[in-house]
């Protein structure tokens, strides 16, 4: 369960409370507010605090005195060119504060995305729980034979059994020896800030994550592609739903120009121009490398 009774309890209080304002809401992302989005065995991502909404870009872009709204038609239009034509400081008009449960290799992975201020659990002061992720057998896969940081096929048989074995003993005895070491029963115990150490990687974090719409954008650009670690991918996918209700006509734009589209090359766009002329254009000469030509394909179909 990624939410104890006490922890729900404490969020539907919070639900409950309302206070006027005069800001801009999203009704949108008032429905996410505070709620927990389980992800994973033990994770989740929930919405703790949000500013703006698709007005504040379009605001932003035309610096106006009011909310900045001629008509929807024209805030989707707006927004649309500033996503088509790489803008960036609209969107920035706009944050979003998260809570994230997540294991500590995907925060280490996560943390790469340096365009956000995070606060995360600390474990020099405080006791991380006993929980970890351990995957779904469909999700034990074998190193890919073409990309050295992908998956290949699902383990199967005996040694899907053996690995999902060592993982679930293996972070258990690491706790077990975590929790001998920092114990002050008969002995001094070990300091917390040193007893982590002993700790797996897929032992569970927590942090609060806020981030504006922009740099949001480029997180999910890259860590909600196809190709994106599986642990981290479905983290953003639940990060998308919620800011499709945030900022709808913002969203779209995004998806149809980042995640639906490609960002091509010079040198493979004149392979496209030789194809539509009916030339036929090979991985030899086409001037590409045989990964680029392999990226190119699968954009071309």
């Amino acid at each position: 369960m990624p939410l104890t009774p006490e922890h729900q309890a404490e969020i539907d209080e919070q639900r409950q409370q309302t206070t006027p304002t005069l800001r801009a809401t999203a009704p949108g992302m008032e429905k996410h507010l505070y709620t927990a989005q389980p992800v994973l065995d033990h994770g989740f991502v929930r919405v703790i605090d949000y500013m703006g909404d698709d007005a504040a870009i379009c605001q932003a872009a035309r610096v106006s005195y009011g909310r900045g709204t001629k008509s929807v038609q024209n805030d989707e239009g707006l927004i649309r060119y500033l996503m088509r034509h790489w803008h960036s400081t609209p969107f920035e008009m706009c944050e979003i504060k998260l809570h994230v449960k997540l294991p500590v290799f995907v925060a280490r992975q996560w943390i790469r995305h340096r365009t956000a201020n995070v606060n995360e659990y600390s474990a020099r002061y405080s006791i991380l729980d006993r929980e970890f992720y351990i995957p779904a057998p469909d999700d034990l896969a074998a190193q890919s034979v073409v990309n050295n940081q992908g998956r290949g096929e699902a383990l199967t048989g005996e040694e899907a059994e053996r690995v999902l074995r060592y993982l679930q003993q293996d972070a258990m005895r690491c706790y077990d020896h975590y929790e001998e070491m920092i114990s002050q029963e008969g002995q001094q115990g070990l300091a917390r800030e040193l007893a982590r150490m002993n700790l797996p990687a897929n032992v569970y974090t927590q942090w609060y994550w806020k981030v504006d719409l922009h740099n949001l954008f480029h997180f999910l650009r890259l860590r909600a592609d196809a190709h994106a670690q599986y642990e981290i991918r479905v983290y953003a996918e639940a990060i998308c739903a919620m800011v499709k209700d945030w900022v709808p006509a913002a969203y779209g734009a995004f998806e149809d120009y980042r995640l639906g589209g490609a960002t091509l090359s010079g040198r493979a766009l004149e392979c496209i121009r030789k194809m539509l002329a009916g030339e036929e254009v090979t991985q030899e000469t086409s001037g590409m490398s045989k990964g680029e030509w392999r990226e190119f394909q699968g954009v071309i179909g």
